[in-house]
């Protein structure tokens, strides 16, 4: 039960870890993403960096790779130990995933805020509460353009989507990730958080300019 634990929190942070906004910007914009507005990696940040395509692209594969993660860590798991609970495997493998994404080894543990990937993992492991946490995300930014508050408010109502809409067993551990990763979500925008509060914060489809702190 231990190794098979280990083996996929290395797998699903392996996994979370690779760093896709700053592979892609280095690959088609020959930039270091790092260098650019706020310095994430997450594809808000590749966004502004002028690669419109590779934003969404940045999205859309963060997201994926929570998917894969969550998908072949407890598949791993159930494998090497079939006595253990799926929905635990699954829990540990999204944990592991969104910290591989948050702190990269490949980057000096310095990764993105999480929220793609986060988005990921859940679509696998408690899909209808992700859908409706990411529509929350999508009109938050429709009505205030702001991607850290969308980010924000999405983040803190999975937890509350996931009490009203998953079903079948929960074990604690399961429970408690369901409120650990929107936590460290939202603690990676403190200082966009700080923004808000202090109406400093950038809009987005604002300039570059006005930009060059937010992610």
């Amino acid at each position: 039960m231990v190794l098979a634990s280990l083996l996929v929190i290395a797998v699903s942070y392996l996994l979370g870890s690779i760093p896709v906004g700053y592979l892609l910007v280095r690959i088609f914009l020959k930039q270091d993403v790092r260098s650019v507005g706020s310095g994430n990696i997450g594809a808000t940040n590749v966004l502004r960096s002028g690669g419109k395509g590779l934003g969404a692209a940045t999205f859309l594969l963060d997201m994926l790779k929570g998917c894969f993660a969550v998908y072949v860590g407890a598949l791993v798991g159930i494998l090497l130990a079939p006595s253990s609970i799926e929905r635990n495997m699954q829990a540990l493998a999204a944990l592991s995933a969104v910290l591989g994404h948050m702190f990269p080894v490949w980057l000096r543990f310095k990764g993105g805020k999480g929220v793609a990937t986060g988005f990921g993992v859940f679509l696998v492991a408690a899909p209808t509460s992700a859908l409706a946490a990411i529509t929350v995300f999508i009109l938050v930014l429709l009505v205030t353009r702001y991607v850290s508050l969308a980010s924000v408010l999405g983040a803190a109502s999975f937890p509350f989507f996931a009490l009203l809409l998953v079903h079948g067993e929960r074990p604690p551990f399961f429970f408690a990730v369901q409120f650990a990763v929107p936590l460290l979500i939202i603690a990676k925008h403190h200082q966009n958080i700080r923004r808000l509060l202090a109406g400093t914060e950038s809009r987005f489809g604002a300039s570059s300019k006005a930009n060059r702190k937010n992610a």
